[in-house]
């Protein structure tokens, strides 16, 4: 059934994630009326959260960064941002053994394995001063000039893969120390009590608070395109069509996916063919469990050495009880299969990546599984690998795309997705301006 009445806002976002939430409420703090259109039946998209026997589970993503523009978002708004910090935030478990890098850095950590420790900290200062590998090196091959020490290339490995869900011989060295060099690299996060799935609630809070609307299931069927502008869309929502008329429009569902949308050949076939093969989305296995007994006690993330796909795990009933019921310790381990880019196979690298956890954590025999989540496909862990990544402009003069696959170069993470929101709404707010009355 189809609303013959269409309904007019400032601007549309078209998915509830973190980029296109960001976008809405930068654009409701600046006094437009906005819509959020999402699919789902719950906001946050692939950094979501859902309850299992009594557990507060996160989907994908759980760190939240503080101090950037992620925080600088939920402040327009007057909206708290409901984050606990854990203190170490991020130490390494190498060798049956915690180490603690706050203090002592990146020097510290590669000098307990290599003699290259300083030559391959002065490429770091190198990358701060601009001179970065040339755009098609790997990081595993960047690495291999300076060291051959097995334990040295498995932190490099599990740092890719815990910030891009990448491998080090997938990932563009040049992103990697983008992020690590110049970035300043996660320094200060923190876990949301209430699963991350709060944030999202409490933006959306915050959106509603000023006028905007935030639906959910609710999904966008059709663009409609007059002269180079998107000038509308249709929104099926419990089995009714609705158009929805704007002066600007975010997409947070991906260039492809958007491209796929009936009306979006209005963008041009080499556009649409360009949506479909820039992007490398890049997989990731999410495992959440529980245990009767601490497997580790370190309140923070730890990032693992020698692993066969594990790279990093999260106690995160250290700093927030709530999401388990009495008794149990809550944790999510994150696993990067190989290739991480491309086909591979899902029982097999499932089950590599358990036997990481049996063989580091003997208790882990004992846990109570909640889930095991394979990030690929429609519904990736990054929607592009670092390096791949589209233009936020479309060929549609008013529709700017947010996300992790549009993300600034080197980025990575919620604060990545919430940077191109930031830079979509600057965007859309310029084209209201211009617009006639």
């Amino acid at each position: 059934m189809t609303n013959a009445s269409p309904l007019r806002f400032d601007a549309v976002v078209i998915g509830a994630g973190a980029g296109g939430l960001s976008a809405a409420a930068r654009l409701t703090a600046a006094g437009q009326r906005v819509l959020v259109a999402e699919r789902l039946n719950r906001l946050g998209g692939r950094a979501s959260s859902e309850t299992i026997d009594g557990h507060i589970v996160n989907i994908g993503a759980i760190a939240i960064e503080r101090g950037g523009v992620f925080e600088e978002t939920f402040d327009l708004l007057g909206v708290p941002l409901d984050i606990r910090e854990p203190n170490p935030a991020t130490v390494f478990y190498i060798d049956g053994k915690v180490i603690n890098v706050a203090k002592g850095g990146w020097g510290m950590l590669l000098g307990t394995f290599t003699k290259q420790a300083a030559k391959i900290g002065a490429k770091f200062a190198d990358a701060r001063a601009g001179d970065l590998p040339e755009a098609k090196m790997s990081t595993q091959e960047w690495l291999a000039q300076y060291t051959s020490n097995e334990t040295v290339h498995a932190i490099f490995r599990n740092l890719c893969a815990a910030i891009f869900a990448a491998n080090a011989d997938e990932l563009p060295a040049r992103a990697f120390l983008t992020y690590f060099a110049i970035k300043g690299a996660f320094k200060r996060f923190g876990f949301c009590p209430r699963g991350t799935v709060g944030l999202w609630d409490d933006l959306a809070g915050g959106i509603r608070s000023r006028g905007g609307e935030v639906w959910t299931g609710a999904s966008a069927t059709r663009l409609h395109v007059e002269g180079g502008r998107l000038v509308a869309i249709d929104i099926e929502r419990g089995g009714v069509t609705q158009r929805v008329e704007a002066g600007a429009f975010i997409s947070n569902i991906g260039p492809a996916a958007t491209a796929a949308l009936p009306g979006a050949e209005a963008m041009g076939a080499h556009y649409v063919a360009q949506s479909r093969a820039t992007p490398k989305p890049a997989a990731n296995i999410v495992i959440n469990f529980a245990t009767r007994e601490r497997l580790l006690d370190v309140p923070g993330l730890v990032t693992f050495g020698k692993t066969r796909r594990l790279c990093n795990m999260g106690e995160l009933t250290a700093t927030c009880p709530e999401l388990a019921p009495a008794g149990w310790y809550q944790y999510v381990a994150y696993a990067v299969p190989k290739p991480a880019i491309g086909d591979f196979d899902e029982k097999a690298e499932i089950e590599e990546s358990l036997a990481d956890l049996r063989e580091l954590f003997p208790g882990f025999a004992g846990a109570k599984m909640l889930s095991v989540r394979v990030m690929r496909g429609d519904w990736p862990a990054q929607r592009s690998c670092a390096g791949f990544d589209m233009p936020q402009d479309t060929p549609l003069a008013n529709l700017w795309h947010v996300g992790d696959a549009v993300k600034d170069y080197g980025d990575g993470g919620t604060q990545a997705c919430a940077y191109t929101g930031r830079e979509a709404a600057n965007k859309a707010l310029a084209a209201l301006e211009r617009a006639p009355a």
